[in-house]
C-alpha cells in the first residue's frame, strides 16, 4: 500500500469488494525499517453493491420433448455483492424479438429447465443468463445458443435388404436417417428379425 505521511492519522482503504468482512492493519515505518503492526481492527463489512459480474459458460440442450434446459457456472460468493443474490433466464426462440424472462432465487442454482409443449423439438433459443441480489438487477453474459430437447426419430430407416451371408448369418444394411430438426441426432438402430 501507498506509504502515509508520518503527520496523518487516518486513511481511506479503496478498490475493496462489496459486501466482503474486513479488518486492518497500521504499520509505522521509518528510514531504520518498518515496525510491527498494530492489533486488528475489528470486522468491518463494507456496503452491498449491484453485481456486476455475468455467469460464464452458459450452455445446456437436452432434456425431454417439449424442454429446454439451459446451463450455466456459478458466480462465486466473494462477487454476488449483496444478500438476495440469484440468477435471471432471458431467451427467446432465435429470430424472436420478444424474451422470455425467468427468476432463480437460489445462490447454487447452475441450471434451469423451461417446459412448454409449443417448443419444438432442436429448436435453436438465443439465451442470456444475468445476476440481481437486493441493490438490483446486474451484468447479463452475452448471447449463447441451446437448444430444445429431442423427440424420438419419426422417420424409418429406408432401403432395408438383407443377403445370406452364411448358413448362420444373415448381413442387414439400410440407408442411414439424414440428420434433421425431425430426426434429432440418431445414436443408433435396432435390427429387428422374426
Amino acid at each position: 500500500p501507498e506509504v502515509i505521511n508520518g503527520r496523518t492519522h487516518k486513511a481511506t482503504v479503496v478498490d475493496l469488494s462489496p459486501w466482503v468482512e474486513y479488518e486492518f492493519r497500521v504499520v509505522a515505518s521509518n528510514s531504520v525499517g518498518i515496525g510491527e503492526p498494530s492489533r486488528p481492527s475489528a470486522l468491518l463489512r463494507t456496503k452491498a453493491a449491484v453485481p456486476v459480474v455475468a455467469p460464464t459458460n452458459i450452455s445446456g440442450g437436452g432434456g425431454s420433448r417439449s424442454e429446454l434446459v439451459i446451463t450455466w457456472e456459478p458466480v462465486s460468493e466473494e462477487l454476488q455483492n449483496g444478500e438476495g443474490f440469484g440468477y435471471i433466464i432471458m431467451f427467446r426462440p432465435l429470430g424472436s424479438t420478444t424474451w422470455t424472462k425467468a427468476v432463480v432465487a437460489s445462490v447454487e442454482s447452475s441450471k434451469y429447465v423451461y417446459r412448454n409443449e409449443s417448443i419444438t423439438p432442436l429448436s435453436p433459443f438465443e439465451v442470456k443468463v444475468g445476476v440481481y441480489n437486493n441493490e438490483g438487477e446486474g451484468t447479463l453474459s452475452s448471447i449463447s445458443i441451446v437448444y430444445s430437447g429431442e423427440d424420438e426419430p419419426q422417420m424409418a430407416p429406408a432401403g432395408a435388404s438383407a443377403q445370406s451371408v452364411s448358413a448362420a448369418a444373415v448381413e442387414v444394411s439400410w440407408q442411414p436417417i439424414p440428420w434433421n430438426r425431425h430426426t434429432g441426432r440418431v445414436l443408433g438402430y435396432e435390427v429387428r428379425g422374426w
